[in-house]
């Protein structure tokens, strides 16, 4: 059984929108900030959109205003809704959630190495 399972990737052009899926029975949302990554080639994973217990979201300033980060703790589930993509996004995509309880959504995309567990990741292309 994997625990954490990314989908909703896909290639699509410049200006076009993807939704990402994150399904995990790990999501405990009402304890731990949870959050998406992206690793492009050759460069270390970073945080993109982190969202902590009490809901509160964070975006990196690269996808700010653009991305939207959510979830649906009854499915376990996290989302993030991306609008106006740019090659620049074009990355392997990860969700994962802290592996210290109560930390905040700014600690947790700041530091991609409080995620516990990742998954295989869902990979975005987009074209110019």
């Amino acid at each position: 059984q994997v625990p954490v399972v990314e989908s909703g990737g896909g290639l699509v052009q410049a200006g076009e929108s993807l939704r990402l899926s994150c399904t995990s029975s790990l999501l405990a949302f009402d304890s731990y900030a949870v959050g998406w990554f992206r690793q492009r080639p050759g460069q270390a994973r970073e945080g993109v959109s982190c969202m902590s217990r009490n809901g509160a979201p964070y975006y990196a300033d690269s996808v700010r205003g653009r991305f939207t980060i959510s979830r649906d703790s009854a499915k376990n589930t996290l989302y993030l809704e991306m609008n106006n993509l740019k090659p620049g996004d074009t990355a392997m995509y990860y969700c994962g959630n802290d592996r210290t309880i109560m930390g905040s959504a700014s600690q947790l995309c700041t530091r991609p190495d409080r995620v516990g567990t990742w998954g295989q990741g869902t990979q975005v292309t987009v074209s110019s």
